[in-house]
């Protein structure tokens, strides 16, 4: 899908719609599930570095459980905007709700599924998860998804394992150590301490492209913002100015070393270990988006992806070109280059 096409599927938005302006909604709800992880660090970086309020925005960033809590946020009318998982605008219109992406933060989904030794000493393969509890950061998000993925191509439905939300941070670690839990798809930093401390084994790992690729085949777009197409219609300044808040973060990090990372995340991000924390980043690193910019094959491997155990989506006529636009952050890469 070439830049005409993505262009294009912002609903024929004219360039004077596309034109710098004053943002039509100053005050804008972006609602994350999961603040903390890398999978979300280009939003924490525009939110602390002023980018938002230098574009003229007000932004308020409201944190739930996973990417699905967050999506039932904005689908419910309390938030504007999502800061989550490409995959879910797909599951939007297999359900008839026009939602579209505008701005890419991740190229890699950064998700680990990992076995809990404690539970299963004597793992082997996919196929001893059958019947297991696994965690995920909640049902729903793209946690879920890659679990179903993972699952459905050695052959185990959804529904032949337990699914337990326990969030994306310190829940998580609680429900391996106290055993709760059988397997676990989370991000970095938590996969990372895990995974030192010996406390669970990688199952699938999609931390870089190379390793995104082997899983799914093809590029996988993650996170990103996205609206309804309805907001970003009567909204086209205010989805600039949000683009353009998160391309110049996603700079900012292609540019920032370690200790430009430290100084300016939350000290609770870093779960107790500032080494830990910048060792998994370096894992993470390249699968952050340098310009926000959709892959051509994106799209089309997170439809290919979904197709493999979700019947809401699976033989559904899902038009791709309506659920991304790179019209707005080929403006913010102009501005910001």
């Amino acid at each position: 899908m070439g830049a005409a096409l993505c262009a294009a599927s912002l609903l024929a938005a004219s360039p004077a719609a596309l034109a710098q302006g004053k943002p039509e909604k100053a005050k804008v709800t972006i609602a994350v599930g999961g603040k903390a992880l890398f999978y979300y660090l280009p939003l924490t970086i525009a939110e602390r570095l002023g980018y938002f309020k230098d574009e003229g925005l007000d932004v308020e960033i409201v944190d739930f459980a996973g990417g699905a809590k967050a999506l039932q946020a904005v689908v419910g009318g309390s938030a504007d905007v999502v800061s989550g998982a490409f995959e879910h605008t797909l599951l939007l219109q297999a359900k008839g709700q026009a939602y579209q992406e505008f701005v890419l933060q991740g190229r890699a989904p950064q998700i680990v599924l990992v076995v809990n030794n404690k539970t299963m000493p004597n793992y082997k393969s996919i196929a001893d998860l059958k019947g297991k509890k696994i965690g995920v950061t909640a049902p729903g998000s793209s946690t879920n998804i890659m679990v179903n993925y993972v699952l459905a191509r050695a052959g185990i439905k959804p529904n032949e394992v337990s699914i337990i939300g326990v969030g994306p941070s310190n829940g998580a670690i609680a429900a391996v150590r106290a055993g709760q839990i059988d397997a676990l798809a989370n991000l970095d930093p938590v996969a990372s301490m895990l995974v030192q401390k010996n406390e669970v084994r990688i199952v699938s790992d999609t931390r870089t492209l190379a390793d995104t690729r082997a899983v799914f085949g093809g590029n996988m777009p993650a996170g990103c913002l996205y609206a309804s197409t309805s907001f970003i219609q009567k909204n086209p300044n205010t989805t600039q100015a949000l683009t353009n808040a998160m391309v110049r973060a996603l700079k900012w990090l292609q540019k920032a070393g370690p200790s430009d990372i430290v100084k300016t995340v939350p000290e609770s991000y870093l779960l107790g270990d500032r080494a830990l924390y910048l060792a998994a980043w370096e894992k993470v690193r390249e699968a952050i988006s340098p310009d926000g910019v959709m892959p051509d094959d994106g799209p089309a491997t997170a439809l290919r992806t979904l197709s493999e155990f979700d019947a809401e989506v699976k033989g559904k006529p899902i038009k791709l070109d309506q659920t991304f636009t790179n019209a707005f952050v080929q403006k913010a890469n102009a501005k910001y280059k």
